[in-house]
């Protein structure tokens, strides 16, 4: 067996050995604590919009009541307005009807004078009748003793007869007098109580629009009580979430950190194995041929660097996002990481030597491998979003340059591409710690 190939099966094989040991149980609580959280995360988000929705129809409802409030108080400017008019007129009519009551004073007045002439005429006419049928006022004149009475007896026929005519007369004006009084009392009382019944119907229909709009006023003020208290309910659950979210988050940490830990003890313990394993086959070739020196120097130099903790692009292909903000069609956004395309199912490999902490289906990252590192001491962690198959688990060692899936289009993606991300830190749900992963690849 070659020098180098001896070296690195002895690496290997220490490595293997040490991955043995290692409790991949807690690996599995770490991706069920995961879960838990994506889990009590899409309840918040889900609590989140019933709260929005919740707002929204207050708001709506809030403001259709203040519509219907100002309606009611244009209704009750209506109401008071018709209600006034409704008063002139009653005021009108009590007018009119003390009117009515002096005008039937004069009626009754005329009624008394037409009385007294048609008694007048009536004596006249049966007058006429005793004295033959007819008053011949020819006679008169022609029975005067001189001129004298005969001047006198003409101005007494004249005065008789002008004084018949004087009572026709007022008897014509009087009785069109009085028809034409009672017909303008008439009228104007009926014009005014039409009028009134006009306003009072009015106002009737004004009090029924009114206690319709009360009673929306009311069913709406109920609803608002209503979408309040569910509101308040969702905020209180909400808030519970909040708390177990916290939880979570603490024990997900505690969760990385161990096994951070666990990934750095596991590093120290490969570096020490690969260093001792140099160091024999350094020694082993001081002893060699002078020609064996020049070309394991090269491979020894090869195996260093095939061996070191720093990062390696994951795959190949086409970069077609960097780091920061971008925006695919959904408005601007951050993008926490680097976009390599290439063809369905292209390998994805470990950008560097670390444990699974986290493999399986996460929302938009659609399927998705996520590797703790411990680099120089400082735990990192790096994410694989996208895949179209994952070849590891929870829990397992990997070393850099081995394969952890294929290149896929599932979740949130516009093609087939790997969405790669760095973190200096242990990988959190809030990724505030995510850098761009641009100058730690080679």
């Amino acid at each position: 067996m070659k020098p180098l190939a001896k070296c690195l099966m002895i690496a290997l094989s220490a490595l293997l050995a040490l991955t043995m040991f290692l409790p991949t149980a807690s690996a599995d609580k770490l991706s069920d604590l995961e879960k838990k959280q994506q889990e009590i995360q899409q309840k918040q988000s889900e609590l989140n919009s019933g709260i929005q929705q919740k707002t929204n129809e207050i708001s709506q409802n809030q403001s259709t009541l203040e519509k219907i409030i100002a309606k009611i108080r244009e209704l009750d400017n209506q109401i008071i307005e018709t209600q006034t008019k409704i008063d002139v007129a009653q005021a009108e009519i009590d007018q009119t009807k003390i009117e009515i009551d002096e005008l039937r004073k004069s009626i009754e007045e005329l009624e008394r004078k037409i009385a007294e002439r048609e008694e007048l005429l009536k004596e006249r006419a049966r007058a006429i009748q005793l004295s033959g049928g007819s008053v011949d006022y020819i006679d008169v004149l022609l029975g005067a003793n001189s001129f004298v009475d005969f001047i006198d007896r003409f101005s007494a026929v004249n005065i008789l007869i002008e004084a018949d005519r004087e009572i026709m007369r007022e008897q014509a004006a009087d009785k069109k007098l009085l028809a034409e009084q009672k017909a303008e009392v008439e009228t104007k009382l009926a014009e005014q109580e039409a009028k009134k019944a006009e306003l009072v119907n009015l106002k009737n229909s004004l009090d029924a629009q009114k206690n319709e709009q009360a009673q929306l006023e009311k069913d709406l003020k109920a609803e608002q009580a209503r979408l309040a208290n569910e509101k308040s309910s969702l905020q209180a659950e909400h808030a519970k979430t909040m708390n177990i979210n916290a939880d979570l988050e603490k024990k997900i940490g505690a969760e990385q950190a161990r096994l951070a830990e666990i990934a750095r003890k596991a590093e120290q313990e490969r570096l020490a194995k690969e260093a001792a394993a140099r160091k024999a086959e350094a020694q082993r070739q001081a002893a060699a041929s002078a020609s064996a020196p020049a070309s394991t120097v090269t491979q020894a130099s090869v195996s260093s660097k095939a061996g070191s903790s720093t990062f390696i692009l994951p795959s190949t292909g086409r970069f077609t996002s960097g780091f920061g903000g971008r925006d695919i069609g959904a408005g601007a956004e951050s993008h926490l990481g680097m976009d390599i395309a290439n063809s369905p199912g292209t390998p994805i490999v470990a950008a560097a030597s670390g444990m699974v902490s986290y493999a399986g289906n996460m929302g938009g990252y659609g399927n998705v491998v996520i590797l703790t590192h411990s680099i120089n001491g400082q735990t990192h962690a790096t994410v694989y979003g996208h895949m179209s198959s994952i070849n590891v688990s929870v829990g397992q060692s990997v070393g850099q340059g081995q394969q952890v899936g294929g290149m896929g289009n599932t979740g949130r993606s516009t093609g087939t591409h790997l969405h790669f991300e760095i973190h200096v830190g242990p990988w959190n749900g809030a990724r505030s710690n995510a850098v761009n992963p641009a100058p730690y690849v080679r």
